[in-house]
């Protein structure tokens, strides 16, 4: 199966992205045919600072060999090292409805919570779809809160294949059961967008300092408290074993216990869990060539599997490239 999935970078990767999406991605490369790429043209709808787009690209690209994608197995590459994948957009721009678009309920999320609208923010699914209809892509792993992502494209495709005949792949969702839907400090899912996050590779004392801000209800001390309703303990059973998150939750209903508690072992537990990767991810800062090697193959690769796709798309619709 051929696996495809994108990761932004719009800020440095987060624990959040980790046990929704990264931790998955790692495993998966493992028994099929894995296609990741940084999404930096989509990180434009975000960020207009250029020095920050190439050093979250970087960033990305650092953070996922730290954490342990091997590139000799999986095709790694930035999203721009693909110029076609562009061209596609624009084509599937022509056949893609407005309501389907204005449908999506990530635009109307993010609008809600205050970022400013604009064109990139509002075609995002239209991009998207070209990312993953461009490789023929089987899979897409995504979060259950992200299906509608998947059926979008889908339905891109479709409408593209009954325009044009029968041209694109109709990828299918593959929906991570076990994805955690993970808390930022202030209780909302995890997103760089909120400024909610807790860094992966974060050094121990800002990591501990970030974890005492999380959110907490006012219950007192002594009194019994609810561990399925705690962002705390939503966090720290993703690092627990069993057996300590068994007995952290029976210490919360039993009272008795203030957060702080579990907010210091939540800090000790990250510390532990991304250790090792911390000290990878450092190895690979002093070897820059070495990244961006990996990332130039990764792209030579994903184009030579983009570009047959485009010529067939090119042929079906009419449009006429000279020949190099």
């Amino acid at each position: 199966m051929r696996v495809l999935s994108g990761v932004q970078p719009s800020g440095r990767l987060h624990i959040g992205n980790y046990f929704g999406a990264l931790r998955q991605h790692l495993a998966l490369q493992r028994e099929n045919e894995a296609l990741y790429f940084i999404a930096n043209y989509h990180a434009l709808t975000s960020l207009s600072d250029p020095n920050l787009v190439r050093q979250y690209t970087l960033d990305v690209a650092l953070d996922y060999l730290a954490l342990g994608l091997d590139p000799a197995k999986t095709v790694f590459f930035r999203q721009s090292d693909v110029p076609a994948v562009c061209e596609l957009a624009w084509i599937f721009s022509c056949v893609t409805p407005m309501g389907l678009l204005e449908r999506c309920v990530s635009y109307k999320d993010k609008i809600a919570k205050g970022i400013a609208p604009n064109a990139g923010l509002f075609t995002y699914p239209v991009l998207q779809a070209a990312d993953i209809l461009i490789y023929r892509s089987n899979l897409v792993p995504v979060g259950a809160d992200q299906k509608q992502h998947i059926e979008v494209t889908r339905d891109i495709a479709v409408k593209f294949n009954q325009a044009y005949g029968e041209t694109l792949v109709i990828p299918e969702p593959y929906i991570m059961a076990a994805t955690a839907v993970v808390p930022g400090i202030d209780g909302q899912k995890m997103s760089k967008s909120y400024d909610n996050t807790i860094e992966i590779f974060a050094e121990p004392g800002p990591l501990k300092k970030r974890v005492m801000r999380i959110v907490t209800d006012s219950t007192p001390v002594e009194a019994p408290k609810n561990p399925d309703t705690c962002n705390v303990f939503a966090l720290l059973k993703l690092v627990a074993s069993p057996e300590e998150t068994a007995e952290w939750a029976a210490r919360y209903r039993a009272g008795g216990m203030g957060y702080g508690e579990s907010k210091k072992r939540l800090a000790e537990l990250l510390t532990e869990c991304f250790a090792p990767y911390r000290e990878n991810r450092k190895s690979l800062e002093k070897d820059p060539t070495y990244v961006e090697d990996v990332l130039a193959d990764g792209g030579r690769r994903a184009r030579a599997i983009a570009e047959p796709v485009m010529e067939d798309v090119r042929k079906a619709t009419g449009i006429v490239v000279a020949k190099k």
